[in-house]
């Protein structure tokens, strides 16, 4: 059992950095038409726990790419934290309720 949990936790532990390799940072090197759109609001705003973690400890981190697409972003940044938060929390939370019931 506990090698079970010490694998969970290096799983956690690698996914968690591999999250964080991909934040959003400002790029002074873009191009006017290079600016992140809906796809890459998505994905900022589905790895957005994490890399505000990270950003607390990291100045070089951002949660949210400034100079971006404009709305189209937006709305893919807010529709990524909602998958998230769907994603990560909902399963966990549906069997601990389901858990508490059975007791």
């Amino acid at each position: 059992m506990n090698r079970r949990r010490a694998a969970s936790a290096a799983l956690v532990v690698a996914l968690v950095l591999v999250l964080a390799a991909c934040a959003p940072a400002a790029n002074t090197y873009a191009e006017a038409a290079a600016r992140p759109g809906f796809w890459l609001g998505l994905w900022h705003g589905f790895i957005c726990p994490i890399t505000f973690l990270v950003s607390l400890f990291n100045d070089h981190v951002g949660v949210y790419e400034v100079r971006n697409d404009g709305h189209w972003y937006d709305f893919g940044f807010v529709f990524g934290i909602l998958l998230a938060a769907s994603v990560f929390h909902g399963p966990g939370y549906a069997r601990s309720r389901s858990d508490r019931r059975a007791h």
